[in-house]
């Protein structure tokens, strides 16, 4: 195990915390042979550049505890689904250290340079400028002057080359997890909570898409070359249902005091990566812009992603705290590197979604998860009140995401597919975010700390239309609205509507209608 010991330097001009490595120390020879440089974890990082662009502070990474806690760091890593592996920990480990005993050094070489630069203003004060060269303390003064901006000069840029491989590892690093989250797979899923009963029929219960085209509310048929696979329309009672389910999402939330907001749905790479989501890395998941006219710009896959940015850089007063609020916004996915659910609403290329997220204090270690727990609770009450069966599960190590401590889903019975499917889930990130976007909060003292952000879905509005529909539906083929959002749909049930479906007319048909006439005349 790597140990450090805290030293404080001044490098640049600031103020900063150096640790020094006094156990476990690495070199750079011994790291070539015993941990394998890894090009791939170095890569890029959007975060990094936005920094040294000068757009925010450096992400502040508890690198402490990664130092003193190694063996805990690398059991956490290989419990986890990512790609990290316990060499890429010990690799993160003796890079920070290299770069902490370079630090140490440009200080103290500093240092030494402000004494020598003092000695020499002391003796040109005293003597004639033509006495000094015959003066040996003048000259030996100025060689060490020499030797120190050699020194320094060739320091420089190899702690700017060793900060940027640091940051390209560490920021790769996942969150701690919370020691009841249960270790392994999805199926090491605990279920918590079983709320309601599965719906009984005494008919074959339909799929929604089924449901959907019968009732004119979803299309999803003939779209390959208007806007591809994994993309969908809804009409009529479909599309006042999605505003419906928006709707009473947000005056649930609000009624407890979350301040709602539009958030952008375009971001800057550093935004997803503060995050701990990887742009560069998941191209499979993330949609960017064409780097050629639009550099660094990607679509959000969750509203979390724009409200973090809202709080990046800066402080939130400690009468404000905890800070919930909520967003509805349309969610973009890639879901190339998936062949599940090709059909359907369940998996989608773009959908909208009411998202919860909050940012409390980090004074007793326990604000953050209570402020899940809070989220989870009005999820299980907007759920209830929809009449849905479904169960809260504590996710395994395998289902965190990087930014993730502890992360709950609400799965919905789903009667058309026969299995429940996730509707919803929350997470606490403790202060893995707030440290890479700085995102703090302000004492009554002036003094800042480190904010804790939690996120969690109000609604996932297609997974939740398959749940009503599927749970809701009737043996004459319509679907009740349950009594909570009758005031916002309008309606009490949703029936066929009386226009006439549209009917395709374009190729690959086995018959086509003839085509009009050209007119004469």
């Amino acid at each position: 195990m790597a140990t450090c010991i805290g030293m404080v330097g001044r490098v640049g001009g600031f103020v900063r915390t150096v640790l020094k490595p006094v156990a476990g120390q690495c070199s750079r020879h011994r790291i070539s042979v015993v941990v394998p440089l890894r090009l791939s974890h170095a890569a890029r990082s959007s975060l990094y550049e936005h920094v040294r662009e000068g757009y925010s502070d450096k992400p502040d990474l508890d690198m402490r505890a990664v130092c003193e806690e190694t063996d805990k760091v690398i059991a956490n890593v290989e419990n986890r689904k990512g790609d990290l592996t316990g060499d890429d920990v010990r690799k993160i480990v003796c890079v920070w250290q290299e770069l902490q005993a370079v630090r140490t050094e440009i200080s103290e070489l500093e240092q030494e340079k402000r004494r020598v630069s003092d000695t020499v203003k002391a003796l040109v004060s005293k003597k004639d400028k033509k006495a000094l060269a015959n003066v040996p303390e003048y000259t030996q003064a100025l060689q060490k002057g020499r030797e120190i901006r050699t020194r320094l000069n060739h320091l420089y840029p190899k702690e700017t080359e060793l900060d940027q491989e640091h940051y390209g590892r560490a920021l790769r690093l996942p969150n701690t997890s919370h020691p009841d989250v249960p270790v392994g797979d999805e199926s090491q899923a605990r279920v918590v909570e079983l709320v309601g009963q599965k719906p009984e029929f005494d008919f074959k219960p339909r799929g929604h898409i089924e449901l959907g085209e019968e009732l004119g509310l979803i299309r999803q048929r003939h779209l390959a070359h208007v806007s591809g696979h994994r993309s969908y329309y809804l009409r009529g009672a479909g599309a006042r249902l999605q505003i419906a389910l928006q709707n009473f999402a947000l005056d649930t939330v609000q009624k407890r005091g979350f301040i709602p907001m539009v958030v952008p749905d375009m971001l800057k790479g550093a935004v997803f990566e503060g995050c701990g989501m990887q742009p560069n890395a998941h191209r499979s998941q993330v949609y960017s812009l064409d780097p050629a006219r639009f550099p660094d710009l990607n679509l959000a896959g969750t509203g979390e992603v724009g409200v973090a940015g809202y709080f990046m850089d800066h402080a939130v007063n400690w009468k404000d705290l905890p800070v919930r609020t909520a967003c509805s916004s349309t969610c973009y996915r890639a879901e190339t590197d998936t062949g599940r659910e090709t059909w359907g609403l369940y998996r989608v290329h773009h959908f909208n979604k009411v998202e919860m997220f909050g940012v409390t204090a980090d004074e007793t270690g326990e604000e953050s998860s209570q402020l899940l727990e809070e989220f989870v609770s009005l999820q299980k009450e907007m759920f209830s009140a929809l009449e849905l069966h479904y169960r809260v599960l504590d996710m395994p190590t395998q289902e965190l995401g990087p930014p993730a401590h502890r992360k709950y889903d609400i799965e919905a019975w789903m009667p058309g597919r026969n299995s429940y499917g996730e509707i919803s889930s929350g997470s606490n990130c403790t202060d893995y975010q707030s440290r890479r976007l700085n995102i703090l909060y302000e004492r009554e003292d002036g003094s800042l700390q480190y904010a804790h952000t939690v996120n969690a879905t109000a609604c996932a509005i297609p997974r939740t239309i398959i749940a009503i529909l599927e749970t809701h539906q009737t043996k004459e083929g319509s679907v009740r609205v349950p009594p909570a959002l009758r005031p916002y749909l309008g309606l009490e049930v949703i029936e066929k509507p009386k226009y006439t479906p549209l009917k395709y007319i374009g190729p690959n048909q086995y018959s086509r209608p003839p085509r009009p006439a050209p007119k004469t005349g």
